[in-house]
């Protein structure tokens, strides 16, 4: 890569390198699971994301099963700007047998990535 000889270049070649990524990936900081009866149970996950409004934001996060598949999502319909970290829920019917979920959140720019959390299901 060159470097640039201007301030006015150098400051145009960093954004360009930065560009709309500069948020992050989204993390999961906090969870809760309660069970509700009857295989049911509300989970609450607290997502962390440097929204940057509509171009780059925590758009999802998904409950994940131990095998890593998907069983249920929360999208986010807005960006959270002057809401971080924030807490949304989520009501869902687990399989029978699934004693551990893993939260991950999904942000607009980079997908699935950032910190995920284990959560331990309890008895309904």
């Amino acid at each position: 890569m060159r470097i640039a000889k201007t301030p006015a270049l150098l400051a145009l070649s960093l954004a360009t390198l930065m560009g709309t990524a500069s948020a992050g990936e989204a993390d999961i900081v906090d969870g809760k699971v309660t069970a509700l009866g009857e295989n049911r149970y509300r989970i609450d996950a607290t997502v962390l994301h440097a929204d940057e409004g509509w171009d780059h934001y925590a758009d999802r996060w998904d409950v994940l099963a131990a095998d890593g598949r998907v069983l249920g999502s929360r999208e986010l319909a807005h960006p959270h700007e002057n809401e971080q970290p924030f807490t949304r829920s989520l009501t869902l019917t687990l399989p029978e047998g699934i004693s551990v979920i893993r939260l991950q959140a999904h942000d607009s720019v980079h997908g699935l990535g950032g910190k995920t959390l284990e959560l331990t299901i309890p008895s309904s």
